[in-house]
């Protein structure tokens, strides 16, 4: 397994980042330890979760499942840098929220960390990440409130989830006027090949202030991983977004493209999508959220794998980006 180091921190990280958001729902307590077990034996050390991992009722059910898996060995957590995030509602019911339960005030950032602490059971957090922007809540609070927790030990970096290109700046230019704040060191956004607007805003800043990036859904939920194949093979239905987005015919004849191509480079699609992403410019390492051992395999091959020149050429002709900003919407 390949490292490197974290934005402009010095902490080294893995080029693959386990995601857990299938630990619960999909799959169930053995299984994700096991699943967590292979990462680790394959030198993955960078695992990310969240507090509203497990959903509905079931919120938290992820951080318990990674927590019980720490407590089997002490050694496991000492390997491993765990981020996780703070932001949504933790009710069963989204739709009931209790006042200050949610979002990036001090104090749902304080109790929220410790319900995180608790679950995870480990006393400290690696990153900790806004999952998304809270327009409610100066960053001169927010980083108050962060400061507190590195100087109490209980975190130790800052990251966000979902920023645009602007608060990215914001949020670093009010930690460096507040002076012994690192500010933000990562940005988790969505990005693929399939989805390259972060390139116009989002990594350009993230580059700009010294954050790592580090890419969620980099199969675009499954629609990068070989879908039509895997249809004509009588595989599992595509469902959800994915299914809605191939019944697009100019989406469809994208997607037989580049499964096309990579047949005719003897390459797996989901394989080659996530080595695409390790070749980009400012990428920590995407997000990989297996729910079986196989599935871990295929990602770990494919932070193994070289792509060609004429194969990221041609990858980029059937999935062009949007070129860089501003030229990409101004001159």
């Amino acid at each position: 397994m390949k490292y490197t180091q974290l934005g402009r921190t010095g902490l080294n990280v893995s080029r693959l980042v386990l995601g857990t958001m299938n630990f619960g729902p999909q799959t169930d307590e053995a299984d994700s330890h096991a699943i967590m077990d292979a990462a680790l034996d394959a030198g993955i050390n960078f695992f990310d979760t969240a507090n509203v991992y497990g959903w509905g009722e079931n919120k938290g059910r992820t951080e318990s499942i990674i927590g019980n898996w720490f407590a089997k060995s002490g050694e496991r957590r000492d390997k491993v840098v765990l981020a996780t995030k703070v932001y949504g509602n933790m009710s069963p019911d989204d739709t009931s929220v209790w006042p200050n339960h949610h979002k990036l005030s001090a104090l749902n950032i304080r109790r929220a960390v410790e319900a995180s602490l608790k679950r995870l059971q480990t006393d400290y957090i690696d990153l900790y990440q806004f999952h998304h922007i809270d327009r409610n809540t100066p960053f001169e609070e927010i980083w108050q409130a962060i400061d507190v927790l590195v100087q109490q030990g209980k975190i130790l970096y800052a990251g966000s989830s979902n920023f645009p290109g602007y608060k990215i700046a914001q949020a670093n230019e009010v930690a460096a006027r507040r002076g012994g704040t690192i500010g933000l060191v990562s940005e988790q956004c969505l990005y693929n090949l399939a989805e390259r607007r972060a390139e116009m805003e989002v990594i350009p800043a993230a580059q700009e202030y010294g954050l790592g990036v580090i890419p969620w859904s980099p199969l675009h939920g499954g629609l990068l991983g070989g879908v039509i194949k895997k249809e004509a093979r009588g595989g599992r239905r595509t469902t959800g977004r994915t299914a809605q987005a191939l019944t697009d015919p100019a989406v469809r004849a994208q997607v037989q493209a580049y499964e096309d191509l990579l047949e005719k480079h003897g390459t797996e699609p989901g394989e080659a999508a996530l080595a695409w992403l390790l070749t980009r410019p400012g990428i920590t390492g995407p997000i990989v959220g297996p729910r079986t051992a196989g599935q871990l395999e295929s990602a770990i091959r494919a932070s193994e794998l070289e792509l060609s020149a004429e194969l990221l050429t041609a990858l980029d002709e059937i999935f062009p980006g949007p070129g860089p900003s501003p030229e990409a919407f101004a001159w």
